[in-house]
């Protein structure tokens, strides 16, 4: 029986456009994702680096950037965050059926955007819903490597066979399913957060 479930941040409660990040550095000589780039992303996502060595790196890397054009590069990812998402979120909170987790691979600069972009007021309703809210980050670990669930798993005293994950990265929930986590990759687009009940 699911007692707890764990929840993704992005493209399961706000709309990402994961592409528009790249669109918008090529105006400044982006052309691939390199491993020296993805070392920085994963890096800074663990909270291994701070927001302004971050930028840093990246105008090392692009020098006709300035630090805005990254910043607003790199916050061009995030959209929206549908109220009937919200809504849904508080009523299965409010029933206090399941142990409810946030687990987000995220920075802290998309986090400040996101409650400037959402509203401190909506983003505390959001962040009220669940019992602890993890981002990576925070804690110095990002998905899909095994620790952070384990982490997660051990400092709450979940069970795995008990705890549903959901997250839109098959990568993701992969590791989440071989630790024995009931998982669902939803599909962006076809499937939406609000129908988590049906999957439970």
């Amino acid at each position: 029986m699911i007692k707890n479930i764990i929840f993704d941040f992005g493209d399961i409660f706000i709309n990402l456009d994961k592409p528009a990040v790249f669109k918008a550095l090529t105006k400044v000589g982006y052309t691939e994702i390199t491993p020296e780039l993805d070392e920085i992303f994963k890096t800074y996502e663990m909270g291994l680096l701070t927001s302004d060595d971050f930028i840093l790196k990246l105008k090392k890397i692009f020098p006709s950037a300035t630090s805005k054009e990254i910043k607003d590069a790199w916050n061009s990812i995030l959209l929206d965050f549908p109220e009937n998402r919200l809504l849904f979120l508080e009523l299965l909170a409010s029933e206090k059926k399941y142990r409810l987790f946030l687990l987000s691979n995220t920075n802290e600069i998309h986090i400040d955007h996101a409650i400037e972009y959402m509203g401190a007021d909506r983003f505390n309703r959001f962040k009220a819903c669940f019992e602890k809210f993890y981002l990576s980050h925070e804690i110095n670990l990002r998905k899909p490597n095994k620790d952070i669930y384990e982490f997660v798993l051990s400092e709450n005293n979940l069970i795995a066979e008990e705890t549903f994950f959901v997250d839109d990265t098959k990568e993701n929930t992969d590791t989440s399913s071989a630790l024995g986590i009931k998982s669902w990759n939803l599909i962006v687009g076809k499937e939406d957060i609000t129908q988590l009940k049906s999957k439970l």
